[in-house]
Formats: C-alpha cells, structure tokens, sequence
C-alpha cells in the first residue's frame, strides 16, 4: 500500500506540473438553461442495479454514488468547450473530497465494489466517452478498467475509467460543444450539444443504447472477508427516507404532509411549530424522525419583506431571493440516503437547478401557478389595461422559468387544491379540498345589496373589469381594500363605499366577486360562500363551480356582466339606495 500511495503522488505531482504549463482548462459553465445547439449525442446510465444484482446492505453505497454524481454535475453541466479545445474530467470536476461534498459511494475496483469518497464517479466518465464517440470527437487521453464485468460497458469496450487526477478522461472537439449533463429520478443522463454537420446527422438519429452496469464478483456491503484493508462494519438503514421542505403555512398543504409522515422522515420548516405552540399545524403531532427549523431565515426574510411596499417588482425580486437562500440552507440538510422529496413550489427551481432533487422522486406543493403561465395571464391583463400600473410591473429571469418548468415536468405528482393548476397536470394532480373555514355568523338585512369586490385594487385581481361592470350596470361597489397602486382617482365614477371590515362588508354583501387573472388563496371567496354570500369569480381563482359559485373566464367584461345581472336577478335589485359613497373606515 505505501508502496502505491507513493507511486500515485508521483504520477500526480507529474500530471499538475504538465497542466499548469499548458494543460486543459476548466471550462466555463453555460448558466441560462439553453441546451447549446443541435443535439450531437445523448447517453444514459441507470442509477440504481437492476432488482436482485446489489447486495444486501449496499444501498447506503449506491446513495453515496448518487450523491456524488450530484456533486460533480454542478461543475460540469453546462460546461462549454471551444472548437479545437480539450476537455479533461478531473480539470472540470475537480478532486473528490470529503470537504467538497462528495461522499463513501459504489466504487468498482479490481472486480469488487469497494466503498470510497467519490465513488461512482466512474458512472459519468463512462457516459461522458459513450457521448464524445457518438459525437465524432477525438480522444486524446482514456483508461480502460482493468477487470471486466460481465454485462457492463467493459464487455464493448465503452468503459472510461478515472483516478485522481493522472487517470484522466481527455477529448478534443472539433466545433464548440456543450455539454448537459443531469440526473432524473433513476438514470444518468449526458447530453452533447452544437452545431450540427453531415457527418454527426446520424449520431444525432440514432441516439446511444443505456448503459448496463453488470454485478461484480464481490461486494465490501457482503463479502466476509473482515482482514481486508476495505472491510467495513455493516451500518443501519440509512436510506429509503423522505424529506418534506415546507415554506408558507397552508392548511391543504399541512394536512397532506401530516398524512405521510413517518418516524424515519425529516421536515424543514421556516419556524418549527413545536417550539412556537402553533396548533394549526397538523403536523406537530406526527413522529417526524427530524425537525429542521431556520428561525434566523424567517426572520430575515420577514424584517427585508416589512422594508419594502407590498406590491411592485422590488418586493417579488426580494422575495425570489429569499426563496433562493432558503433552499440552499434546505438543501444542506438533505442526507444522501433521503430519496423522495416533498418540496413547495417556491424552492422548486432553486433545488433543481443547483441539482440537489437529481436521483430522486419529487412531489411538488403548488402556491402558484407555473412562471410561465402565470406571466402569459398577467401579459394577457396588460394588453387590455396598457395603463395599468401593476400588471406589468415584474417578469421573472426566463432562466428561472425554464428551470421551473423542467422542474415541474419530472416532478411524480403535483399537489394542489387550485382547480385551474389541477388541471395544467392532468393524471399527475394529487387534488386536495380547500380548507373550508368556519361559517361565520352575518347578520344580514335588507341593506345587503352590494356588490363586494373581494380583492386588492389591482390589475391582476380584475378591478378593470369590476370598475367597467360597475359603471355599466350601475353598481354599488362594496370594496375593503384600496391601496392606491392604480391610482388615487381609480374609482372616480363608480358608486362605492369603502368598508375597512371585511366582516362588514360581508354583512353588506349580495354578491362576492373576483374577476382576477391571477389568485392563488381564495380564501375571502371561501369565508363569503361559508357565510352564505354568493360569489362570481374567474376560472384563475381556482374554485370548481357548484352551489353559489358562478365562474368567468378571467377578462372577460361580457361574461361578467352576465353572471352580475342573473345573480343579481335572484337576489336584491341592484337599485343605487342602499348606502352613501362615504370615505373608507
């Protein structure tokens, strides 16, 4: 062994000496989500051996594999390599260590999978030289392994073996290329993209078979041989764990965390509702194995919000940042044997795009609409009201978009009460029932004859089109809040009182309406139709029609004119002597 370990330091001291005259170069990592061209190459390799061919008790190892596949593809992903240029693996991923993250995973050695920091390595390279032949590149440095599996890539000579950092994966291209590299639930997938030319057309046609990992002679989880310098005591299940990643308090979510909990699982809340005696949440009394709770966070989140105003693009780019640092300290807690992950949507594209759902299922709880279509309604609001102040006031970077979509697009389920978001997934909605509040007692009278705009005085919650309905059908408007945003003059012409209270307002109420193009937590549509008032609301408002619910299609003026006048027609005269205009209580 020593005699090895310093044959190695040689052979190391050797390889950085000639690179640092002149070697390969880390490159640079293409950071906007776009592929990089054509399709040149695309290999895959399953994660996992097939049912029956690991040993028992390796499963902690074939973890630590995965998590060090997720380790390394954060330096190479996106990797760009000029034409002409050398890419080298150990130059672009760098040396696997304990302090870089990397972990025990599934090493083959001299025909025995042996446990060692960075194992599984191997997996990537082997992919990485299936792909660089697809593509025509020239190699300019592989090692084979030295023993052959039977049913692995060794067989077909497609092997690509890697050791710190003399035992290298070298090859040169001739146009600039790409390379995505990432992991879904249980493959390995590497892809090389650039510009497409007559000779690598059939590449591109016929993509690379997977890539089969066969079963070694021996295992260190079984093998009995205790003298070996690699025999490791066996070690308590460690994997098979979920992790559920909370942010904002939802009663449907709480309730559907609740359910599957297990005493093996771990929970990342922003405040740990054990600690604060918060009863709401269900979840206090299940028998989570682990508690993580980022108080400090919270708190800094809430202290940034509290200085900024609450609607407008500052406040929604402070908010994605917050998400963003709090997926990270999430993120840190995620053991590599945790291997479902139930995650809200605001960490979503943070955790995906930083790699840490890779090798793992992913549930998603849904607060939102996707980015994307929550910007095409909002863009749709302000093609009709291009003199709203708050419609077009903020887009999310196209990046963070496109990785929320590819987030949402390998996520298992997606887990939401919103009618409208159910029906973006189709067989993958896992739908929940909105939490029905209580009925709070309204003590209605005959005065009851608004109309209550049940929404802020903003674009996005239809008030354009509840101003025209109330001036075209001579409305009296009850609205309770009125921040200003569109302008002090917002409700000039319209018959409205302004009632601080939303109980009151209630009490005034013969109809509840939200013609919003964008509404996630119905919640005062919920207490009104609890509190017997009906409602008329925009499809985006994520209610199913039934009893005392009309639905428009969000702007549209001549729908919501209609449901007005036939919910009016069964319930009061919309006559304008009920109350005064008077100045908001």
């Amino acid at each position: 062994m020593l005699g090895f370990a310093l044959k190695a330091g040689a052979f190391r001291v050797r390889r950085s000496l000639l690179d640092a005259l002149g070697g390969p170069r880390r490159r640079p990592l293409r950071g906007d989500g776009d592929a990089g061209g054509a399709l040149l190459a695309e290999v895959s390799a399953p994660l996992r051996p097939r049912d029956g061919e690991s040993a028992a008790g390796e499963a902690r190892l074939i973890a630590g594999k995965i998590e060090n596949l997720r380790v390394a593809l954060r330096r190479l992903d996106g990797a760009v390599v000029p034409a002409n240029g050398t890419f080298s693996f150990w130059r672009q991923i760098g040396r696997a260590t304990r302090r870089g993250g990397y972990v025990e995973g599934r090493e083959l050695r001299e025909g025995c999978i042996v446990p060692s920091v960075g194992g599984g390595l191997c997996l990537l390279s082997n992919a990485l030289y299936g792909a660089a032949l697809d593509a025509g590149c020239e190699i300019v440095e592989r090692h084979a392994h030295s023993h052959v599996v039977p049913g692995s890539l060794t067989e077909l000579d497609r092997d690509a073996t890697v050791f710190w950092n003399y035992v290298d994966l070298r090859f040169r291209v001739k146009h600039a290329l790409t390379i995505r590299a990432f992991l879904d639930a249980d493959r390995l997938v590497v892809r090389f993209h650039g510009t497409a030319s007559a000779s690598s057309a059939s590449v591109r046609a016929t993509l690379a078979a997977p890539i089969l990992e066969g079963a070694a002679s021996r295992s260190c989880a079984s093998c009995a041989v205790e003298e070996c310098s690699r025999h490791r005591a066996p070690v308590a299940r460690t994997t098979g764990r979920s992790a559920f990643l909370v942010d904002a308090y939802w009663p449907e979510h709480d309730a559907f965390v609740a359910a599957r909990a297990t005493a093996d699982d771990l929970l990342c809340v922003p405040i740990d509702g054990r600690r604060f005696k918060r009863p709401q949440y269900a979840w206090t009394t299940k028998p989570f194995g682990r508690v993580r709770a980022f108080p400090i966070a919270t708190l800094r989140r809430a202290l940034r919000s509290r200085s900024l105003a609450t609607q407008g693009a500052a406040r929604q780019r402070a908010l994605l940042e917050e998400s963003e640092r709090l997926a990270a300290r999430y993120a840190r807690a995620l053991s590599p044997g945790i291997e479902h992950v139930v995650v809200a949507q605001t960490l979503l594209p943070f955790l995906w795009r930083a790699g840490h759902l890779g090798g793992r299922t992913y549930d998603v709880l849904m607060t939102t609409m996707p980015i994307h279509a929550l910007q095409r309604s909002l863009d749709a609001g302000a093609q009709r009201h291009p003199e709203s102040r708050t419609l077009a006031d903020f887009r999310a970077d196209p990046a963070l978009a496109r990785a929320e979509s590819d987030a949402l697009a390998r996520a298992r389920s997606i887990v939401t009460p919103h009618a409208a978001i159910a029906r973006m997934f189709g067989e993958r909605t896992e739908r929940l029932e909105w939490n029905a509040p209580a009925a709070a007692p309204i003590a209605r009278t005959d005065c009851a004859r608004g109309v209550f705009f049940a929404g802020s005085t903003l674009g996005r919650t239809g008030s354009y089109e509840m101003r025209e309905a109330a001036r075209r059908l001579g409305l009296r408007l009850i609205v309770s809040v009125d921040d200003g945003l569109e302008g002090p003059e917002f409700w000039r012409g319209v018959d409205v009182r302004f009632v601080g209270n939303f109980h009151r307002a209630l009490e005034l109420a013969a109809v509840a309406v939200l013609p919003a193009y964008v509404e996630h937590r119905p919640r005062r549509l919920l207490h009104a139709l609890a509190a017997g008032v009906p409602i008329i609301a925009s499809t985006a408002c994520g209610l199913e029609g039934g009893a005392g619910v009309r639905l428009v299609p969000a702007g549209d003026l001549d729908a919501l004119c209609a449901a007005l006048t036939a919910t009016l027609a069964g319930t009061v005269s919309p006559a304008r002597e009920a109350f005064p205009r008077r100045a908001a209580l």
